[in-house]
């Protein structure tokens, strides 16, 4: 096994590959389908489907929209930037709320949660039958099983309505499907999580130099803190976050070995994958030798390249090894206040407009230009691939799904919002505030929700995670409606037009449909 078991995907496009057909349900049809009495027929095989269900959690879409970057270039914290105004226009849309049904990143995101819940369900349908060993069959089905739930997580507070498929479905019996209501969903992501949670077989820690990107038992009762989180049921959350986080913030996780990384900027090195902040990663590689014919298809982090500074120049010694890349997600000078005194504002935002006034580098201004750019993952040169392919398409810097320090400040938002112990939420962000500093001081922080939600923005910038807190706190349509939103609207995506066509979907109210 590679570094990590997104790494083996690639392998994979032959086996468990995707066609392209006119609906997007129909469109995560896995190559070979019509053929599955040859396929699935040993632990290999079933190993290999595993992999096609794990790769979708780094999905990266052939015109470079991600989940990350739409929630970013969505949020307060970032523009979409980039060339001009209609450059990767699905980010355009979504930042200035001019997005529709048949325009903007639902296609994507829609397709990306419908094939995973597909891949799911075949190898879940297909495990009983695979001679294996019994242990490892059970955590693939685990495993296969969390996933499912992590995808529909997605789905439901993306779009809201959304067909709840927990088996195969015949391509002929596709436009047949209806839609469930979210409680529905929601019940059903929960009992996923737990059947998960239950399974003696889901390891409680896994070997990241082998099986790093895997789910532990960790992971995924941080992913049902998460669902109970969004449902306000907050004592639950606050129970299972505590798993996660353990007894004592700050220190080691007995359990699982979780533990804050001691320098925050160390997060975002990428010879310091799977470290023990990571709960839930998504792996990329520079050895996929991916190239312009299939941009999906690529192992490497789109990311780096969309934020680097376009034009980028070194003019002095010493000047960041940044790539030129194209300018995406420029930081806002709203985000730019609030994080400047703060510890890390260094290791976040990449102030080129300093280094161009200081002489040190140079750069060429992009569509809304701030200056401030996406540090945490903007390229370096220092990273360019020797696996061949395109070097644009072939960065390795892994992502965070879900980090420790997330986790303390959704136990601490549990805390807060449910009338918790509000003294171990204090500990909890005190312990994330206190390692941004890491001076050896500790740095009380308050346990209130104006500070919750304010170190969540800077610990979190740029992550994807800025435009889900607004709309979950209520607060999206006061922070973001200079920027277009629509209370009542914009907290959820459209379902794209091409599903709603000859099929038994419907559109929501909120973008003036029926469901």
């Amino acid at each position: 096994m590679k570094k990590s078991i997104k790494y083996l995907s690639f392998f994979l496009i032959g086996a468990i590959g995707v066609t392209s057909c006119k609906k997007s349900f129909l469109d995560v049809k896995p190559l070979g389908t019509d053929l599955e009495s040859n396929y699935y027929r040993n632990q290999t095989e079933a190993f290999n489907g595993l992999v096609a269900v794990y790769d979708v959690v780094g999905w990266q879409g052939g015109g470079f929209v991600t989940k990350e970057n739409a929630m970013d270039a969505a949020s307060d914290d970032h523009y979409a930037g980039g060339g001009n105004s209609t450059d990767i226009n699905d980010l355009q849309v979504f930042s200035n709320y001019t997005l529709s049904p048949s325009v903007g990143p639902s296609y994507e995101l829609w397709k990306a949660g419908f094939s995973g819940v597909f891949r799911a369900n075949v190898l879940l349908s297909k495990l009983p039958n695979v001679p294996m060993d019994d242990a490892l069959k059970s955590r693939y089905a685990s495993e296969a099983t969390a996933l499912r739930a992590y995808f529909y997580f997605d789905l439901v507070r993306l779009f809201k309505n959304v067909p709840l498929l927990k088996e195969t479905v015949a391509a002929d019996k596709i436009d047949q499907v209806l839609q469930a209501t979210p409680a529905e969903v929601y019940a059903q992501i929960e009992t996923d999580l737990k059947t998960a949670i239950a399974d003696p077989n889901l390891p409680a820690t896994v070997n990241a130099a082998t099986e790093g990107g895997r789910l532990t038992k960790g992971a995924v009762h941080a992913l049902l803190g998460k669902v109970y989180l969004y449902e306000q049921k907050w004592a639950e959350a606050a129970a299972e976050f505590k798993e996660v986080n353990g007894s004592t913030p700050g220190q080691t996780n007995a359990t699982y070995g979780y533990k804050l990384v001691t320098n925050f900027a160390d997060l975002w090195k990428t010879s310091n994958k799977f470290n023990s902040e990571s709960v839930l990663e998504v792996g990329h590689s520079s050895k996929s030798a991916g190239d312009w014919g299939c941009i999906a298809c690529t192992e490497g982090n789109v990311l780096n390249i969309i934020v680097g500074p376009r034009g980028y120049t070194p003019l002095l010694p010493g000047a960041p090894d940044y790539i030129s890349g194209y300018s995406f997600l420029p930081v806002t000078k709203n985000l730019f206040d609030a994080i400047h005194f703060d510890p890390r504002n260094k290791a976040t935002v990449a102030n080129l407009d300093s280094l161009k006034a200081n002489g040190i580098a140079n750069y060429t201004a992009g569509y809304m230009n701030t200056g401030y750019f996406l540090g945490k993952f903007a390229g370096h040169l220092s990273d360019k691939t020797t696996g061949g392919g395109a070097p644009e398409l072939n960065y390795p810097q892994n992502l965070y799904e879900i980090r420790l320090a997330d986790t303390y400040l959704m136990e601490a938002e549990a805390l807060i919002r449910g009338n918790g112990d509000l003294s171990r939420a204090t500990a909890l962000m005190t312990a994330v505030h206190t390692r941004a500093y890491n001076d050896g001081t500790t740095h009380n922080l308050a346990a209130t929700f104006e500070n919750l939600k304010r170190e969540r923005r800077l610990e979190l910038a740029g992550e994807g995670h800025r435009w889900f807190d607004l709309v979950r706190w209520g607060d999206a349509p006061t922070i973001l409606g200079s920027r277009g939103f629509v209370a009542g609207k914009h907290e959820i995506l459209p379902i794209p037009l091409n599903d709603l066509s000859n099929t038994k979907l419907e559109q929501s109210k909120e973008w003036g449909g029926t469901k």
